[in-house]
């Protein structure tokens, strides 16, 4: 997962320090160009040019692994290396895109729930309420901005005015720890790393303002947004004279909700803007339902607090009702929000709802040992492959973003798992619900002008040396392709093309291709 724009975080020794700087990124990935000599007739020219394209010298040290299958024979129509594991990255979601589709379908939609005891009386309930989420990622987003409003507003109609008791926001509905398997600590204040929390909220994301002191040597400020999200604050930013370096550090350890600010800004530089992960979304999102409830004139008499696993909250709900509801928009919408940004909290959200259906469908006596919601979700993903036809060895993956490095798939898992998404039902949403080259998504910007241009369907995947894409593709002479092209150890070097190019270049050659199969 690549750093956002204007926010790097660099791994110290240890591994574990994470630091904002504002060094900017590269512009976005440069757009493979179109040429006749690109546009091979035949499978063994097709051939020639991609591994023209894979052997270049300054590829020595990396790897590449690549599978491309016609959708409409079955024919293979290019291999290298296609049975050796490789890092995925973000093309991984496409497994939790699978196996959530298969499981729970694409209707499915995750409600929210305020459970208390039903016996209102002269206006009075008698506490606590809970706020129980059981995993939708989009409150707080624009399908449901007033998603705590409607939630006080079903709790008004029902005669409510005073909650005699604490407001408790309950996550526990999915147990393990709030990350992935095998997600590195350093990236766990980052907003592309927040919690996977089963009561999410604004993305589980903290937008930072710092604006410099109006003269040197007075401290900067910092904002929040939300404003329940402020953290506690340690540390100075000091305003330095205009126009010298900025160095700008905000930090949070793992586990520890303290944020630490640190080092210089300039004077009369504008505003910037930060994004970290919320440390508790589940304790934001309490504090905005209280605030909702107030506002419809609900008081609470308690205190608001969340309850996290391994906290048991089974006799809190024990024999509580369900006092309002909302739902989250149908997964198919979810996932295609996802997909198109590759949001990890979309994906590993719906990963862990399998994980927990998954849990709820077996039937078990005695004294079970303990399995996380995600190991649940693994070993249905494991069931799925075995339909599919996808060796276990070929798809080592036990989280559901892509995000972890112990991630490893094989270019011809990858494409059998294409192929038989394409022979689903939903085969044309999910072919859509991709990023579309030169349209939208992570692949706005990229191949524009050239024949992969609304063209090319196909999930982006990229952190530290690893470049991957993997999706959909028809040919020049209209044949439907899966492809899997990926690309790991390796490191762009300072003059050479883009990685996002590199790879990019095959897709185009796929889309240029005259012959047939």
């Amino acid at each position: 997962m690549k750093s956002p724009p204007g926010l790097i975080y660099q791994r110290l020794a240890a591994g574990m320090l994470a630091f904002a700087s504002l060094w900017a990124l590269p512009s976005a990935t440069a757009s493979a160009v179109s040429s006749p000599a690109m546009e091979a007739n035949s499978i063994p020219s097709l051939t020639a040019q991609i591994d023209a394209q894979i052997g270049q010298p300054r590829f020595a040290a990396a790897s590449w692994a690549l599978a491309v299958v016609s959708l409409d024979s079955g024919r293979t129509l290019y291999s290298h290396r296609a049975d050796q594991l490789m890092q995925p990255a973000s093309t991984a979601k496409l497994f939790t895109a699978g196996l959530s589709l298969s499981t729970l379908g694409t209707d499915y939609r995750i409600p929210t729930r305020l459970l208390g005891h039903d016996d209102t009386h002269d206006g009075r309930l008698n506490g606590p309420l809970i706020l129980y989420g059981m995993g939708d990622p989009t409150l707080g987003t624009m399908t449901s901005v007033d998603w705590a409003a409607q939630l006080a507003n079903q709790l008004f109609q029902r005669g409510v005015r005073q909650i005699r008791g604490d407001l408790v926001a309950d996550d526990s509905y999915f147990t393990g720890p709030s990350f992935g398997s095998g997600w590195e600590a350093g990236d766990l204040q980052s907003w592309f790393a927040v919690p996977s929390s089963a009561l999410s909220v604004g993305e589980n994301i903290v937008d930072i303002t710092l604006t410099p002191g109006s003269a040197a040597g007075l401290p900067a400020s910092l904002s929040f947004d939300p404003v329940d999200a402020k953290m506690p604050l340690l540390g100075q930013l000091t305003t330095t004279l205009s126009r010298t370096p900025s160095d700008i550090n905000l930090y949070r350890a793992p586990g520890d909700s303290t944020l630490y600010a640190f080092g210089t800004v300039a004077a009369k530089t504008p505003p910037q803007h930060f994004k970290l992960a919320l440390p508790d979304p589940a304790l934001v999102a309490g504090s905005q339902l209280r605030q909702a409830l107030a506002d419809r004139g609900i008081h609470i008499t308690g205190q608001v607090r969340a309850l996290h696993w391994p906290q048991d909250d089974t006799a809190l709900i024990a024999s509580a009702d369900t006092l309002a509801e909302i739902q989250s928009p149908p997964l198919m919408d979810i996932l295609q929000r996802g997909l198109k940004r590759s949001q990890n909290l979309y994906l590993q959200n719906l990963f862990l709802s399998v994980g927990k259906h998954q849990q709820s469908m077996e039937t078990t006596s005695g004294i079970v040992p303990f399995a996380s919601t995600e190991q649940w979700s693994v070993k249905a993903l494991h069931q799925l492959l075995a339909q599919i036809g996808i060796s276990p060895s070929a798809s080592l993956i036990d989280e559901g973003t892509g995000l972890s490095r112990r991630d490893l798939v094989t270019p011809d898992a990858m494409v059998r798992l294409l192929t038989y998404l394409a022979a689903q039902p939903y085969a044309s949403r999910v072919h859509d619900a991709l990023p579309i080259a030169g349209v939208d998504g992570t692949l706005t910007g990229q191949m524009r002008h050239t024949a992969a241009e609304n063209n090319v369907h196909a999930k982006t995947g990229s952190m530290t040396y690893v470049h991957c894409l993997v999706g959909y593709v028809t040919t020049a002479a209209g044949e439907r392709l899966a492809f899997a092209i990926m690309l790991n150890n390796y490191e762009q070097p300072p003059s050479g093309p883009s990685t996002g190019a590199d790879v990019n270049a095959i897709a185009l050659m796929l889309a240029n291709f005259h012959g047939h199969s």
